[in-house]
Formats: structure tokens, sequence, C-alpha cells
């Protein structure tokens, strides 16, 4: 599977840290050469070995382009896209809804990676490439106070699934994938910051998402940087347009 990355080029939108800066990571192991996206931030981690940082912001087209064309400039051609920034809006019951917190995130959830496949795709056709979106679980399923996040994750399984049908005779595949409860620093912050407002401790919450799935434990970022891996690779060339999850077994 790894073979067949080596030498590729790749562009990760959302790679600053997090599941971004994973999949990043594991693609230059694999051999792979490109792009790591993210807004400018103090915090930003270094790119891997092979990577180079851009500055783009996903909810603007002229971001994007310029992005796409400095990879492409630099790179000579683009055969990997892993569509994978976005925002976890905090938990928030419907009658509570903040239509600026909705637009911002729509922005970035759905808007971003259908712009992002709109400026890769004369790129991805030039080399027959794939993409690979960061969905979620709650592309397929609702979990209570999270009516804004569910929608902009529903939001993108009709992108992916309509993409793929449009770029599909131009030999690019466009599939997405589902983690679960995924123990990055994001969602550490957030259980974190519930627990300091008086919600369940950290380390129980955990525990408490570990029970919910059929391993008794979080899936990794690892597991899914590697499931972006097959997706991206040679071993998955008959598949698009499915939404893999990575959950250690929700469903």
């Amino acid at each position: 599977m790894q073979s067949s990355l080596k030498g590729k080029v790749v562009l990760v939108t959302g790679a600053a840290r997090g599941l971004g800066h994973a999949i990043a990571t594991a693609f230059a192991e694999a051999g792979a050469v490109g792009v790591v996206a993210d807004l400018p931030s103090p915090s930003r981690m270094s790119p891997p070995p092979g990577m180079t940082a851009l500055d783009c912001d996903v909810t603007s087209e002229s971001s994007v382009a310029a992005c796409v064309a400095a990879t492409v400039e630099h790179f000579g051609r683009l055969d990997v896209v892993i569509a994978n920034a976005g925002l976890v809006p905090g938990w928030r019951a419907t009658e509570n809804l903040d239509v600026d917190e909705w637009d911002r995130v729509m922005a970035v959830n759905a808007r971003g990676v259908a712009i992002t496949l709109a400026k890769t795709a004369k790129a991805l056709s030039a080399t027959q490439g794939s993409v690979v979106v960061m969905a979620s679980i709650n592309s397929y399923a609702a979990h209570g106070r999270q009516m804004l996040y569910t929608a902009s994750k529903h939001a993108v399984l009709g992108i992916v699934r309509s993409a793929a049908r449009d770029l599909g005779p131009q030999g690019v595949r466009v599939n997405a994938l589902a983690p679960g409860p995924i123990a990055t620093e994001a969602l550490l912050e957030r259980v974190q910051h519930r627990a300091n407002t008086g919600g369940t401790q950290a380390d129980i919450v955990l525990q408490e998402l570990a029970r919910g799935n059929a391993m008794g434990r979080l899936a990794t970022a690892v597991e899914v940087a590697r499931a972006a891996l097959f997706l991206a690779s040679d071993a998955a060339s008959g598949i698009t347009g499915v939404l893999l999850p990575v959950d250690a077994g929700l469903q």
C-alpha cells in the first residue's frame, strides 16, 4: 500500500496539528512529499520531512487557489488531497442556536471542503489522483446539542458523494473518513474545559467514550492516518464515494 504513495505529492489542509498533522506525517513516512496547509498560527507544528508549510484559509477561494498553485509550481503536480480542515463547535442546545457561529462553522466544514475540491479538481485530473475528506461519525449519526456540527458533517458526505460522481470520469477518486472520538489535543481540550466548568471529570469522559464501542478503547490518530493512506493508495483503486468509519466499532 505505502509503496504506491512513494514520491506522490500530497496537500493536507488543516495540518497544523491533530489529525491533519498525523496524516501528513504518515504520508511523509510513506515517502510522499507535499504541503501542510493551515491558518497562520504561532503554535503551528513543524512540517514533516519532505513537506512544506503554507498558509491557507479554506473559506477563501483565492487562498485555496493560491495554495494549490504554489504546490503545483513547487512540486510539479498534485496527486493526493486530504481535505481535513474543520471546526468543532461547542455543545449547544437547539433553542440556543447562534447564527453567527452556524455561518462560521459551515464556512469551514462544508463550504471549505467544496472549495478545496473545486480548486484542486484540475490538478488532480491531470494525475488521476485522489481526495480523502475528513467527515465524521456525525455524517451518518446525530447527537444531542450538536446540531451544527452534525449538519456540517452531513453536508460533507453529500459533497463527497456528488464530487465522486463528477470527478470519477476523469479518473479522480473522492472518499471520506468518519473518525469516532479520537483523543486528539482538540478533544482533550474540550473535555477538560467541560470538566473545569462543572462537567464530568475528563478521565471519566474518556473511559465512557471507550466503553461505547466494540473494541473497548478509542481509535487513535495514527489509525485514522493509516486509513487515509489506504484510501489514497492504489490498494483502494476501485473505491470512490464511500465513507469509511474509523471508530473502533461504534456502529
